[in-house]
């Protein structure tokens, strides 16, 4: 099923994001931790992809094992960074003889470790987007970042750079993670008097330890609000105090989006099966 008609309806989602081995000698153990999370039965499942096609292998297993055997419908990752255009060519393909509808459509980090060995056949998100839309009938979603994307001079620029990758074919969008639900809802305003009028999807990341905090923060340069870091320095050093808390508090995040109108929300679960297992026992009666 295409991702845009679930999260179309009116009936509240909750899906899960997922991420595929690293190595071969750990598929098995991936493998069992998000089969468990999709006998839960979320709307849908994603599953990541590491930048110049390090996991695309397992990407495409991992995805096809979750739809196919376990009954769930599910979005695969595909970034662009240091892909030639028949590397795309190639990884589409196999998606498409794998029965995937569906490519979450992006660029890929550059950081200091890789800046310096990128190819650039694909220099944004949006080339990606346009490629895939040639290509075939899947259904394409997109990046977004609530606060700014940290490469952006200002949000301005950035939600224009988003409107140049839904005009390109984007049908939805997901966001990064956020700790603040009002930085999401001042950004919907923002881009919805852009002109950028398709479903977007809240990302929210539960933090379940201490050091998940410096990573977030790092990856998506996110405003921490002080009720959250006063719950890192009294839970922190209780690790399942932590988990608990942080389950606690993005739960408190979820229900406030679904109250206001915000139907799609997606949990990076860190292939953490309780974490999403409790969220969703948390809201089983908003969500039925």
């Amino acid at each position: 099923m295409k991702i845009i008609d679930i999260i179309k309806s009116d009936k509240p989602s909750l899906s899960f994001e997922v991420f595929p081995p690293k190595t071969s000698d750990t598929f098995d153990t991936v493998k069992e931790a998000t089969e468990k999370i999709a006998m839960l039965k979320p709307s849908f499942m994603s599953v990541t992809y590491g930048a110049g096609g390090g996991t695309s292998e397992y990407t495409v297993s991992v995805a096809k094992n979750i739809k196919d055997n376990c009954g769930v419908d599910t979005i695969a990752h595909l970034t662009c960074i240091n892909s030639s255009k028949d590397d795309i060519q190639h990884r589409l393909e196999a998606l498409k003889n794998a029965g995937i509808e569906n490519i979450l459509a992006l660029r890929g980090d550059i950081t200091p470790e890789n800046k310096d060995k990128i190819r650039f056949d694909y220099r944004y998100a949006s080339e990606l987007v346009c490629d895939i839309k040639k290509y075939g009938n899947f259904c394409v979603g997109g990046a977004c970042y609530p606060e700014i994307h940290p490469e952006s001079k200002d949000q301005r620029e950035d939600i224009k750079n988003l409107k140049t990758k839904v005009d390109a074919g984007c049908e939805f969008l997901t966001t990064q993670m956020f700790f603040d639900n009002n930085l999401l809802y001042n950004f919907l305003y923002k881009i919805r008097e852009a002109g950028i009028t398709v479903p977007v999807i809240a990302g929210i990341m539960p933090i379940t330890n201490a050091k998940q905090i410096e990573r977030a923060i790092k990856l998506s340069g996110s405003y921490i609000p002080q009720r959250f870091k006063s719950l890192v320095d009294r839970y922190g050093g209780d690790p399942k105090a932590m988990s608990q808390a942080g389950i606690a508090y993005a739960t408190d995040q979820i229900i406030d989006l679904y109250a206001n109108g915000i139907n799609a929300v997606h949990v990076y679960s860190m292939n953490k099966e309780y974490v999403a297992r409790n969220i969703q026992a948390n809201i089983s009666e908003i969500i039925k």
